[in-house]
């Protein structure tokens, strides 16, 4: 598996790009999560966007949020794997790309996300701290967590 990457602004995705990470958004999420809601939520605009490849297939994506447009902090968010694409560590992999990508574009602090409860584990392992309660958006639970800043 040949893995490559990239990170854009919004304004630097060509339109091959953005297509491909809303197609992957919405088959994760709207299909194969069965959650009826609007992917498009203008920040899009405002974040850069990472892509992961295996041989020029969209394998996996992250959004990075710049601090103030989701929480107070930076954030990490639409996380996904393509479901032809899981079980191979292709999660860890996009993760630490994201945090990585944080720090560089956004600078030392706390980066947040809303995790699904599922995956708490897998966030606690690249050292976020579940904090406040779970709560429900679009019918799946959710806990928001925090990595503390470097």
């Amino acid at each position: 598996m040949n893995l490559t990457h990239r990170i854009k602004a919004f304004k630097d995705l060509s339109v091959y790009e953005l297509y491909n990470l809303l197609k992957l958004r919405s088959e994760v999420f709207v299909v194969e999560q069965n959650c009826v809601f609007l992917d498009q939520d203008d920040k899009d605009q405002k974040c850069h966007h990472l892509m992961l490849f295996s041989d020029d297939h969209l394998v996996a994506y992250s959004r990075l949020v710049p601090a103030g447009i989701s929480y107070k902090e930076m954030a990490i968010g639409r996380v996904i794997t393509a479901s032809s694409a899981r079980g191979i560590g292709l999660g860890r992999v996009i993760m630490e790309l994201s945090i990585q990508y944080c720090r560089e574009l956004f600078g030392a602090g706390p980066i947040r996300l809303g995790a699904q409860t599922y995956a708490l584990g897998f966030y606690t392992s690249l050292g976020f701290v579940a904090e406040g309660e779970v709560y429900d958006e679009d019918g799946i639970e959710h806990i928001e967590m925090v990595r503390k800043g470097e």
